[in-house]
């Protein structure tokens, strides 16, 4: 069974950075698209960063410029540097993994609380 393992998540003040992992493990054949999503208090789920096989990476408007994506092929591991946070970064972020080529996202994360203080 594929498994998605985010760490990395807390509080930080505003203007500060965290990194967050997750780590997939399982019978993995063939990875499409690895991405990011978060989901604000009282909104729904949304986009912030995707990554495909190829190395090709995209970003939400609110983010960019200051979030980047990045892997490690060989440890099946997918990184978020969050920068110059704000309170509206707030959200439960969930890691997301496409294994077809129409990219749908076949396999989530648990989630991780990512807390920006004013």
């Amino acid at each position: 069974q594929v498994r998605l393992v985010e760490s990395g998540g807390g509080l930080v003040q505003a203007g500060g950075s965290l990194r967050l992992s997750c780590t997939a493990s399982g019978d993995i054949f063939r990875i499409n698209v690895m991405t990011w999503h978060r989901q604000p208090p009282g909104n729904q789920r949304e986009v912030v960063a995707t990554m495909t096989s190829g190395g090709l990476a995209d970003y939400a408007d609110s983010v960019e410029g200051r979030f980047t994506i990045s892997r490690d092929n060989a440890k099946h591991t997918v990184f978020l540097e969050m920068n110059n946070l704000n309170p509206d970064d707030t959200g439960i972020y969930y890691c997301g993994m496409g294994v077809t080529p129409r990219a749908d996202i076949d396999y989530w994360g648990q989630g991780i609380l990512v807390n920006v203080s004013a």
